[in-house]
């Protein structure tokens, strides 16, 4: 990345609104085999609504190369001193460029600044580059802390 930057973002405004789409829409078709309708990407969105990314316990963060966003990732509170990671995404043109790592940090150094003391997510079997993604910066795989309809692993890091 050129000129980049990671900066808090409205939830609901057209920049993460278009990195959602792209997100769920990814995700979607990775679950599916075969690319993702519209159809399903609405009805995925409207299953798993982007709740609590937005202050005074939650934060949306979207990472920019120059003016081009290239990637997001959102926290939330699960409970006081608990966040959760939400909506991990970089767009695949700048993929092994370290944008993942990055956006990771900036989630936890906010998570921290939240007050929260760990933090948790899921992610599924094919996501695999998640996994190693969070197991690589010290993510350990945990017993499951949701009954998310697509969660087959769940992970926890200790912040302070």
């Amino acid at each position: 990345m050129s000129e980049w930057r990671i900066e808090p973002t409205d939830v609901a405004g057209p920049t993460a609104a278009r990195l959602l789409r792209e997100y769920t829409g990814e995700v979607a078709s990775r679950y599916y085999g075969r690319p993702a309708t519209d159809a399903e990407v609405d009805a995925a969105m409207a299953e798993d609504p982007d709740v609590g990314l937005r202050p005074p316990t939650g934060v949306f963060l979207v990472a920019a190369d120059g003016t081009t966003p290239v990637g997001c990732v959102g926290v939330r509170e699960l409970e006081p001193g608990l966040g959760e990671l939400k909506r991990m995404y970089v767009v695949p043109r700048v993929r092994g460029r370290g944008v993942g790592a990055r956006l990771l940090a900036e989630a936890e150094r906010h998570a921290r600044l939240l007050g929260n003391r760990a933090i948790r997510l899921d992610t599924r079997d094919d996501l695999v580059e998640a996994r190693a993604l969070y197991a690589e910066h010290g993510y350990r795989e945990v017993p499951a802390h949701n009954d998310g309809p697509y969660a087959d692993h769940w992970f926890e890091k200790v912040l302070c």
